[in-house]
């Protein structure tokens, strides 16, 4: 271990060194530009898959600026499309989840104790929540607050203003029984299936929006295979630590949350406007589109 000591570059000087080390530029001011807006340590995950020697940050011979920008401009427009889907996806299952539960047990399951198998846990969550809730300034708990004694809004308009990381910590926590196998069936997974895929989408929406890079990142939370499905699925193993598995699991949810989606077209549409992206570094296996799974 030792201290770090390097000091910092100037918007110049940061072009002189990568010039130095072998890259290109087709419009120096256009790069000057772009780095005094994007930061050269956000674009370095960029120019990483760029060079020959990652060591000593060596650039592959003929490598532009331009190609570690379009990069960029793909990954951006890639959690944009990502972030989109989520969406419906995530509202779908804050539906799903506060009105089986609701019926199955109470208007206030969240609260009770007595659903969760791990009670320090659940005391931790529902303490996020309630910050949550605090925070809130949606027209309707803060007329629920006016007018109720309750500490809780119910669960239809609590679960509407929880994080998605709460609502997913909340789901984990349930103990086994039907209510869980229900809100998994309702999306033609297992339980264990859908919680380890509520986990990772989770995950994948953080880093959207964070506005992190995702496109060949290396993906910490990992899925698990389910052995059946209800509805159409990749039909072949893949790894379930990059970008190609968390896109089938949105694709397989769509088919029960949005059945008309468009996504499956619009990935496509993407990949083919940014052909030099290399497919396989996000897990793609080479015939993907011939899949019946992405039948567009």
């Amino acid at each position: 271990m030792k201290n770090y000591t390097y000091k910092p570059l100037d918007f110049n000087q940061q072009v002189q060194l990568l010039e130095a080390n072998g890259l290109t530029f087709q419009n120096k001011q256009k790069a000057l530009h772009t780095l005094q807006h994007i930061s050269y340590f956000r674009l370095k995950s960029y120019l990483m898959p760029l060079m020959s020697d990652k060591v000593n940050h060596i650039f592959k011979s003929g490598t532009t600026f331009e190609q570690a920008y379009n990069l960029y401009k793909f990954d951006s427009r890639l959690r944009k499309l990502i972030a989109s889907e989520l969406e419906k996806i995530e509202v779908s299952i804050r539906t799903q989840m506060a009105y089986i539960l609701a019926q199955d047990t109470d208007i206030y399951w969240f609260a009770e104790n007595s659903h969760f198998h791990d009670s320090n846990r659940h005391a931790n969550t529902l303490a996020n929540l309630k910050a949550e809730l605090e925070r809130s300034d949606d027209d309707q708990i803060l007329r629920f607050k006016a007018n109720y004694n309750d500490p809780f809004p119910p669960a239809w308009m609590t679960m509407e203003v929880t994080s998605f990381g709460t609502l997913s910590m909340l789901y984990k926590l349930l103990k086994p029984g039907t209510s869980k196998r229900k809100i998994a069936n309702f999306y033609g997974v297992s339980d264990s299936v859908f919680e380890s895929w509520l986990h990772s989408i989770v995950y994948v929406r953080n880093i959207c929006a964070h506005h992190s890079r995702l496109w060949n990142r290396m993906l910490r939370i990992q899925p698990l295979f389910p052995r059946k499905t209800v509805n159409a699925f990749i039909d072949t193993p893949v790894a379930n630590n990059r970008l190609y598995y968390i896109l089938a699991i949105m694709q397989y949810l769509l088919q029960t949350v949005n059945p008309a989606t468009t996504f499956a077209k619009r990935l496509s549409d993407l990949l083919e406007e940014f052909p030099q992206v290399d497919i396989a570094a996000m897990g793609f296996p080479a015939d993907w589109k011939s899949k019946s799974f992405w039948a567009l």
